[in-house]
């Protein structure tokens, strides 16, 4: 049974304690997966040949907002909508509309995950939801291994959505996942590129989340080794910036930008974890490195606003300390079945 609208105002919880987990970090940040599906399929994300949820099994636009006001109501103060690839889900600019509503009402931040295809489209109703800054996903400016590494996609429907997003004024950060033997020979390129632009740059290491069909040993790289070969070549000074999730940032003196450094692998930061997952099946992860979880859909549709309060403060009790992603070089496979579009990232 869906949430609908009139009935919305009596399941959202008015307001409640922090959240708060056993180790006594507070919970401020909310990632939600609106759909598992994706028009690419990345080499490093998912399978080929992808089965994807029925849709009958996804969260309803209202579910979702239901959700999203109860964390609201306990204190999260940044959501950033995600997939499989956001803005392919139809009508996603309702949803888009409905939370941002929530902004200067509790929540202080409303962004966005995409990878670029359908932005062009998008950019402008992003910016008048509230929406101000995107992170794009862009693993590398060749075209020919644009689509090789997503396996369907076009470059230059990306580069045109980036341009649109930034036209309607929205802040651009690019999220580029480094890989040995793949994109690494770029990344000095893609840094001059995007701060030419103005955006920001991130570097990810790749994690061993679902079975892809590649080496991850092969083409792992250890963004702490990547770091100290660019400061042979550039000025890194470090900063205090943050934007509420686990990069690190330097600023690049030569080019005046920014670039974060994301390392699950290499240096593990989950100390300081703020986050917590919504599948677009309603199961609240609470670390993107384990199978911990809580079933938010069934506490919602079964027991309305009381048990899905109280389905929070579960989520509190058995939140992890950190994820156990160890690099096994006698082991390619995943370390865990879960793929990273189901989460989200």
């Amino acid at each position: 049974m869906a949430i609908t609208l009139l009935q919305q105002a009596d399941t959202v919880p008015r307001g409640g304690a922090p959240l708060i987990d056993r180790y006594g970090r507070h919970i401020t940040y909310l990632r939600v997966s609106v759909t598992d599906r994706c028009d690419f399929r990345c080499t490093y994300c998912m399978a080929e040949d992808m089965q994807f949820l029925p849709k009958r099994d996804i969260l309803s636009f209202e579910e979702i907002d239901t959700i999203v006001a109860a964390f609201v109501a306990r204190g999260v103060k940044k959501v950033r909508l995600t997939g499989g690839e956001p803005l392919v889900r139809r009508d996603i600019m309702a949803l888009v509309d409905t939370i941002g509503a929530h902004l200067g009402a509790g929540l202080d931040e409303l962004t966005l995950t995409t990878n670029g295809s359908q932005l062009r489209r998008f950019a402008g109703h992003l910016a008048q939801a509230g929406i101000k800054r995107l992170n794009v996903s862009l693993d590398t400016l060749d075209p020919q291994r644009f689509a090789d590494i997503t396996r369907r996609g076009r470059m230059a429907d990306v580069l045109a959505g980036i341009e649109a997003a930034d036209a309607a004024g929205l802040k651009i950060k690019i999220n580029m996942v480094a890989m040995r033997g793949v994109n690494e020979d770029e990344i000095e390129p893609m840094i001059r590129w995007a701060h030419g632009r103005g955006y920001g740059l991130t570097l990810i290491e790749g994690m061993p989340l679902g079975e892809v069909g590649i080496d991850r040993v092969d083409t792992y790289l250890p963004l702490k080794q990547l770091r100290e070969d660019l400061r042979r070549r550039f000025t890194l000074e470090p900063t205090d910036h943050r934007t509420g999730g686990p990069a690190r940032y330097d600023r690049v003196a030569e080019t005046g930008g920014l670039i974060g450094f994301i390392t699950p692998m290499s240096h593990n930061f989950c100390e300081s974890c703020n986050r917590v997952r919504l599948t677009a099946t309603g199961q609240l992860y609470l670390c993107l490195g384990q199978e911990d979880m809580v079933d938010l859909r069934v506490a919602l549709r079964e027991g309305g606003a009381e048990a899905l309060d109280a389905a929070l403060d579960r989520a509190m009790a058995i939140k992890p300390k950190g994820h156990d992603f160890v690099l096994d070089r006698t082991h390619a496979g995943p370390a865990l079945q879960r793929h990273m579009n189901v989460t989200g990232g």
